[in-house]
C-alpha cells in the first residue's frame, strides 16, 4: 500500500453495527452496553443510510416516539471508500464529528471511520514504507529481485525471530485484531520457509485468539537464502510462537514512558 494513496478503505472499521430507523430507543441503549460503542448508523428497510443515532441523541433529545427515527440525526456526512485518508481527517475535524459512515454508491454502509481510525492511520503510516525499505535493502544485499504480496499466511508455517513480547502491548494488539484494526505483519519467504521480520505482538495475539492464518506483507526472495535473523532464531531455540516468552512483570518501553510522564504530572 502506497502511503501517498492511503484511502478510507485501508483504515475504516469494516465490522459495523447498524440499527433500523424503527428500532426502539431502549434497544439501542442495550446495544451500547453490549458493544461499548456510543453511536450507530441508521438504515432503512433497504439497508440505505438515513441517519445516525448517538448517546447524545438518547440523553438530550425529547423522545417524541420510542423509536430511533424520532431522535436520530438526519443531516449526516458520509464518505466513500476511495476517499484519501487525509481528506477524511479534514472533514471530521472541520465538522467536529467523531465518526464518519462510509457508504457505496447505493448508500449502503460499508464501514465507518472514527477518531481512533484516523489516529491509527497516522501512527502506522510508516508500515508500508518499512516494508518497501526492507524489500529494497534485501535486494541490494543479496543481489536478488523480490516480489511483494499481501497474503494470509498459515501460522504453523511462520518462524518467529523475536524471543519475547510484552503483555501490555499484546493486549493492545489483541484488541486491534478483534476490531479488525491490526496492520499486517512483515514476513520473508525464503525457499519454502516463512520468517517473521516485524509484528511479533500481532502474530502472538493472532495465535492466542486461535487464528489459523496471519495477515502479512510477504517479501518473496524466490531463492533459498539463510537470513542472519533466522540463524539467530535457531540458536535461541525459536521454532514456533510457543517458544516466545510473554513478559508480564515489565512494560513495553513506550508504555513505560507514558506512565512515567503521567505519574510525574500527578506529583506536581
Amino acid at each position: 500500500m502506497d502511503t501517498e494513496k492511503a484511502t478510507v478503505r485501508d483504515y475504516m472499521t469494516k465490522d459495523v453495527f447498524t440499527v433500523k430507523y424503527d428500532t426502539l430507543n431502549n434497544d439501542v441503549i442495550k446495544l451500547m452496553k453490549q458493544t461499548k460503542h456510543d453511536g450507530y448508523p441508521v438504515v432503512d428497510e433497504d439497508g440505505q443510510i438515513v441517519g445516525i443515532i448517538t448517546a447524545y441523541d438518547l440523553l438530550l433529545k425529547d423522545w417524541v416516539t420510542n423509536q430511533v427515527s424520532g431522535i436520530m440525526s438526519t443531516d449526516v456526512i458520509v464518505a466513500r471508500e476511495d476517499m484519501h485518508i487525509n481528506d477524511a481527517s479534514r472533514v471530521m475535524f472541520r465538522h467536529g464529528i467523531s465518526r464518519l459512515p462510509v457508504v457505496d454508491k447505493q448508500r449502503h454502509v460499508k464501514g465507518i471511520m472514527t477518531n481512533t481510525d484516523i489516529v491509527r492511520s497516522h501512527i502506522e503510516r510508516s508500515t508500508p514504507t518499512k516494508v518497501n525499505a526492507f524489500k529494497e535493502t534485501m535486494e541490494k544485499l543479496y543481489d536478488i529481485k523480490t516480489t511483494l504480496t499481501r497474503e494470509q499466511v498459515p501460522v504453523d508455517k511462520i518462524r518467529p525471530t523475536q524471543d519475547r513480547v510484552y503483555a501490555d502491548e499484546l493486549q493492545g494488539r489483541t484488541y486491534e485484531l478483534e476490531k479488525g484494526l491490526a496492520e499486517p505483519t512483515i514476513v520473508v519467504k525464503s525457499g519454502d520457509r516463512y520468517i517473521l521480520v516485524d509484528g511479533h505482538h500481532r502474530a502472538v495475539a493472532s495465535v492466542k485468539l486461535g487464528l489459523d492464518k496471519i495477515d502479512s506483507y510477504v517479501v518473496d526472495f524466490h531463492k533459498d537464502i539463510r537470513l542472519g535473523m533466522e540463524k539467530t532464531a535457531e540458536k535461541q531455540g525459536l521454532n514456533s510462537f510457543n517458544d516466545i516468552t510473554i513478559i508480564d512483570d515489565d512494560q513495553h518501553p513506550l508504555i513505560a514512558i507514558t506512565e512515567t510522564i503521567k505519574n510525574s504530572q500527578q506529583k506536581r
